[in-house]
This record gives C-alpha cells, sequence and structure tokens, in this order.
C-alpha cells in the first residue's frame, strides 16, 4: 500500500494551518526570531454517534496521516530544522475524544517524527471533542529530551467551520528553539546525551 492509498483511507475536507514569527516577547529583539507551526486535517470520523470497539480503521493507516503533517509543517518553517513538536486533535460533538487519540498514536507519532527530521524524545500530545470553532492548545517540547524546559511551548489552532459533528481535526506543530527569553533553567539543549525519553 502506498502513502497515497493510505491517507485516501481517511474522507479528507481540508487541510488548515497557522504559523507565528515571534520576534521578541517583552525582553530584547531575538537574535533569530522563533518560528512555530501548526497544521491540522479536518476528517470526517468514522464512528461518530455511535460506540465502536475496535478503532484499528483510524490508527492502522494512521502513518501516511503523520507523514503528510509533518511534511506540510517542516516546510511552514522556511528550511529552518525542527526543534520541538507536539500532536493532538479534537472531535466533533458525536465523536469521542477515544477517536482522536486512536489517529494519533505511535504510527502516527513515529511517521510525523521522520517527516520532520527525526528525534529522541516522546511526543507531547492533547485531546478533546468541541463543538465548531473550537480552539486546539497543542503542546510543545524539545524533540531530544522532554525536560528541555526552554522549549515547553504551545500554539493554538482553530477554524470557524470544524470540526463538525461529525467529523475529526487531527493536527500536529512544531518550533524552530526555545520560548523568547527563557530564564527558568532546566536542561540545555548542549547538555543532552543520546536516547532522550520516549
Amino acid at each position: 500500500m502506498t502513502d497515497t492509498d493510505a491517507i485516501s483511507n481517511y474522507a479528507i475536507r481540508k487541510y488548515i494551518s497557522a504559523v507565528e514569527e515571534i520576534l521578541h516577547d517583552g525582553g530584547d529583539q531575538l537574535a533569530e526570531p522563533l518560528v512555530k507551526a501548526t497544521v491540522g486535517v479536518v476528517i470526517a470520523n468514522p464512528f461518530a454517534g455511535r460506540f465502536v470497539e475496535d478503532l484499528s480503521p483510524l490508527t492502522t493507516p494512521s502513518a501516511a496521516l503523520g507523514q503528510e503533517l509533518g511534511r506540510r509543517a517542516a516546510a511552514l518553517l522556511g528550511g529552518r530544522p525542527v526543534a520541538a513538536y507536539g500532536k493532538g486533535g479534537m472531535a466533533g460533538v458525536d465523536g469521542e475524544q477515544e477517536h482522536v487519540v486512536a489517529c494519533i498514536t505511535t504510527v502516527f507519532g513515529d511517521a510525523f517524527r521522520d517527516a520532520v527530521g527525526g528525534g529522541e524524545a516522546w511526543i507531547s500530545s492533547t485531546s478533546k471533542v468541541t463543538s465548531a470553532g473550537g480552539a486546539l492548545d497543542i503542546p510543545l517540547a524539545h524533540k531530544d529530551a522532554l525536560y528541555v524546559r526552554s522549549h515547553y511551548d504551545t500554539i493554538t489552532l482553530s477554524t470557524p467551520d470544524a470540526p463538525r459533528p461529525a467529523e475529526l481535526l487531527i493536527a500536529v506543530a512544531v518550533s524552530t528553539g526555545p520560548r523568547p527569553h527563557h530564564r527558568v533553567g532546566g536542561l540545555a539543549p548542549a547538555d543532552i546525551q543520546g536516547g532522550g525519553l520516549r
């Protein structure tokens, strides 16, 4: 099965994205702006309105979603390397939080990680049920070690018409570096040793 075949397992209505380029946050202008980007895909929820025990039809082909969203998100950084990442999603009100989680398991996460250039750390995530226009706050953490406090961050994604009651919005997020003017300590990126926490 090709990636195109796999992604066709989902009925995709649209992709959405957001980019922030932060020059400072009250202190001096940064030497390099912090760029944060998020990309989401709105898909039909095949299990909306009914309880189904086996959610594998959402999980099994999800590597294709992770790869495509990762590719799109990394491209929004304009050639800058990915330093931090996160994932998440929202189910419309006829769905369940578990439907989102089924889409963003390790199958999805490993493909997303590969698409953005790798990483040693497991990927922070969030999921919820909401009405159309709900906001998804996607957590970011360093891609190679969870305890790099400077890279704990968030980017928000929303769109007025999604998720509709029988839809899912699945998203990823990436950033190029730490929060502006971070100064609360923690492990420095230079001190990361191999085999980060997954």
